[in-house]
């Protein structure tokens, strides 16, 4: 009975340093929700007007450009992945690498070859153990981008994507959507060439259905996209690093907030059975002295 009760205490205390592990990185990942969500609402409004803008200049001219032009032959697509760098956040990578497969399968089923970004070390992780082919990967910045790394990932896109040769036709992506602390989605949506039927706002109105004001393009249609195309695709791909960031985090303290809460009722699981193998501990020890006591008083009568 000792030893069984000294296996108790341990697991008891190996289970309390995990609470008080889990719960501490509960806290942090709630702390850092706040500041994610004030990133995500600063950074929507700008990609919103850039997508007005955009939308403006295509359905207020006959400019022929790639930013809005869909090619009816297109025959390679690319997708970008963005997931985490870290584990512990419940089934938040694996839901956006679920919908990123979904939708490379869709582009091949539609004659298409996919090429494969990755933002997060899940992701290419995922990828590298299933020898799945990954044209570029980026890690380190999952849950707390900038600018710059959106800069950074959407440079070598937009490269791909106005190449003469070799390049992609159309650019896909797939991140998760921050709606609220308990529900995060995953979601994909092609950046490029922009489809005005399927640009969604996030004041929920679709483009087609916005008023645009009159303009005068200088120095000219094609010129005024060739400018915001970088701008366009910067700004899309750092406001889904942003909701996605706000959604690891989330996702994360509630994964926390369960373990935390696992770990007690397990303390508590553990305490019961550590006393009751302590008060049969007890117990037999008692039966031991009585029967001891008896053994003696018999033998003491016998004597006599």
């Amino acid at each position: 009975m000792g030893a069984q009760l000294r296996v108790y205490k341990r697991r008891i205390r190996s289970v309390t340093a995990t609470k008080k592990i889990t719960k501490a990185m509960e806290m942090i990942s709630a702390s850092r929700i706040v500041k994610a969500q004030r990133a995500v609402a600063a950074s929507t409004p700008y990609a919103d007007e850039l997508t007005r803008a955009v939308t403006a200049v295509a359905t207020r001219s006959n400019a022929k450009h790639p930013l809005t032009t869909e090619n009816p032959n297109a025959t390679k697509a690319a997708v970008l992945l963005i997931t985490a760098d870290r584990g512990l956040a419940g089934g938040y990578s694996t839901n956006a690498i679920k919908q990123a497969i979904a939708l490379s399968a869709k582009l091949r089923d539609e004659g298409k070859d996919v090429v494969t970004y990755i933002v997060g070390r899940k992701g290419v992780s995922y990828y590298n153990f299933r020898n799945l082919s990954v044209a570029g990967s980026y890690t380190g910045f999952s849950d707390k981008p900038t600018y710059g790394d959106a800069k950074a990932v959407a440079a070598e896109l937009i490269e791909a994507f106005t190449a003469e040769t070799g390049g992609v036709d159309e650019l896909h992506l797939v991140s998760t959507k921050f709606e609220s602390m308990l529900t995060q989605t995953a979601q994909d949506a092609r950046l490029l060439p922009l489809k005005l039927d399927e640009v969604q706002l996030s004041d929920e109105t679709p483009a087609k259905h916005q008023i645009f004001p009159l303009y005068d393009f200088e120095p000219s249609a094609e010129g005024v996209l060739d400018a915001l195309l970088p701008r366009y695709v910067e700004s899309r791909i750092y406001n889904a690093l942003l909701q996605s960031a706000a959604s690891e985090h989330a996702a994360r303290r509630r994964a926390m907030k369960s373990a935390t809460d696992n770990a007690g009722e397990l303390i508590k699981s553990l305490t019961r059975l550590a006393n009751s193998a302590r008060q049969a501990e007890i117990t037999q020890e008692i039966s031991e002295i009585v029967g001891g006591a008896n053994a003696l008083a018999d033998a003491s009568r016998g004597s006599e």
